[in-house]
């Protein structure tokens, strides 16, 4: 874990709200439905401006801490907002100091380690602490990295 800088990022994708309570229920979990949804072949072929083939996790709305409502938007980096698919919502992901996670391996038990590392982080109240605006996941071809704002 280490603290870097981010550079702004605006996703364009799907988005749901969901608590981690309701993620760890399939019957109420949204997560799988959005990342079915978004890591369909194609699903951003048509949104103009992309940056990549990354596929962008946005973290954003935080009720409160870890523990309430978030909201979660998958989709993919432009350069500039285009005229919105129909479905879609676009967020800006502002420049800011984060923690920056690396997740390696087998996923998604890899990236769920590496939450989890940042759950401990939070309760045991680690340095610098998380202020729950906006985080972002990088997905890549090499794994996910992992951008929590601080």
């Amino acid at each position: 874990m280490e603290v870097t800088e981010r550079a702004e990022l605006i996703v364009v994708g799907f988005a749901v709200r969901t608590t981690n309570v309701e993620e760890k229920d399939p019957a109420r979990a949204k997560l799988p439905a959005l990342w079915q949804r978004a890591g369909a072949p194609g699903a951003f072929a048509h949104v103009p401006n992309r940056l990549d083939e990354n596929l962008y996790a946005v973290l954003t709305d935080y009720e409160s801490d870890h523990n309430g409502a978030f909201t979660q938007i998958v989709g993919t980096g432009v350069r500039t907002v285009p005229r919105l698919p129909e479905g879609m919502v676009a967020v800006r992901v502002p420049a800011g100091q984060a923690l920056r996670l690396e997740a390696r391996g087998k996923m998604p038990q890899a990236l769920m380690e590496a939450w989890q590392q940042l759950v401990n982080h939070t309760e045991s109240g680690g340095t610098p602490s998380r202020v729950f605006t906006t985080d972002l996941e990088v997905h890549h071809p090499g794994g996910v990295d992992l951008y929590v704002a601080v």
